[in-house]
Order: structure tokens, then sequence, then C-alpha cells
């Protein structure tokens, strides 16, 4: 496998800011995986679960397995492709404690420069409006480059997913190729 900056294909981390079995954003992942354009290879990171919360001292005496691969994951990737949930008009606390982990220490973080793609899906009327605006601030101070548009908000999320967690809405799945194609084309832009 050829490391980030490769000409053969885009390697794409998906990361799911949820863990609810049956997540929206998880399956919004999913279909992704389906959608992904010719060139684009998509991987699913598993195991936000797992990282504890950030501590300076625990990383100061050695970063945990968990981390380090999801640190691992991130280096091996040419972009991300986050999918947020929206939890009291933000991002998800697990959400923001795996960037905080990827974040330190600032002059050796994996998420410096890397391209990013910004989801997400709820069951409220906004989609997830307000986690993406507090994500793409995030990526401002880490340094990521967020993709700007198209903006993917899958609002009344129950009514675009079959009971199986496959996405049935056609505008949303079309919006997800576009998001999909743009991530694509910024990342080799950026390369």
């Amino acid at each position: 496998m050829n490391g980030p900056g490769s000409t053969d294909k885009v390697r794409v981390l998906g990361i799911a800011g949820s863990l609810r079995q049956g997540s929206y954003n998880q399956a919004l992942l999913r279909a992704a995986l389906e959608l992904a354009p010719e060139g684009m290879e998509i991987r699913i990171f598993e195991g936000l679960d797992r990282i504890p919360p950030y501590n300076e001292d625990v990383r100061a005496r050695g970063e945990p397995e968990s981390v380090v691969a999801l640190k691992e994951a991130i280096r091996q990737a040419d972009a991300l492709l986050i999918a947020t949930p929206e939890y009291n008009g933000s991002v998800p606390g697990v959400l923001k404690n795996a960037l905080d982990w990827a974040s330190r220490p600032p002059d050796a973080s994996p998420l410096d420069g890397k391209p990013v793609a910004i989801m997400g899906a709820s069951t409220g009327n906004f989609g997830t409006l307000r986690a993406q605006m507090h994500l793409r601030q995030i990526c401002q101070i880490t340094n990521m480059r967020p993709l700007n548009r198209p903006e993917v908000l899958v609002a009344r999320a129950a009514e675009k997913f079959d009971p199986q967690g496959h996405l049935t809405d056609e505008t949303a799945r079309y919006l997800l190729r576009l998001l999909l194609e743009a991530l694509m084309d910024w990342t080799l832009r950026l390369r």
C-alpha cells in the first residue's frame, strides 16, 4: 500500500462521531463506501469508544494504544471524511475527544494540513448545521483543510434511511456523491 501523497488512489479515513448502534452517521459513512468515486478508497475507523478522555498527564506517560491507532490511521489517509451528529448544538464529546488526542502535540499532529469533508445526519429539521459549523472551527484551530461545499446536512434522518440503515433518499445520495467527488478533487489539488 502506498503512503499518503500516492497518485494511485485517494485514501479516505471515515470517522463517525456517534457510538450508538444504529447510528445514522455511521450509516452515512457506509453509504459513502457505496457511492465513492473511482479512485477513492474509504476506510471507516472503528474504535472511538476505546479512546480514553484526553489527559495531558496520560499523554506524557505514553499514548494509549487506541490513540496510537487513531493517529496512525489519520497519518495513512490522504483525507478525512467526518460524519457528525449534533449534540446540544455542537459536536459530540467522543468526536471532540478524538480530535483533541489527534491534535497533540501540535507540531507533530497528523491533522495538520489534512483535507477533510464534513457531513452529518440528525432526526431534527436542521441536519447537523450547528455541529458542522463548530467542527469547522476545530478544523481551523488544528490546521485541517475543510472542504466548503457541497454541504451534506441530512435532516429528519429517520425518513431518509430504511430500517437496515441504507440511505434511501435520492437527494441525500446525490449530495453525498457530490461531496465525495469534491473531496477527491480537493485532496488531489492539495497534494
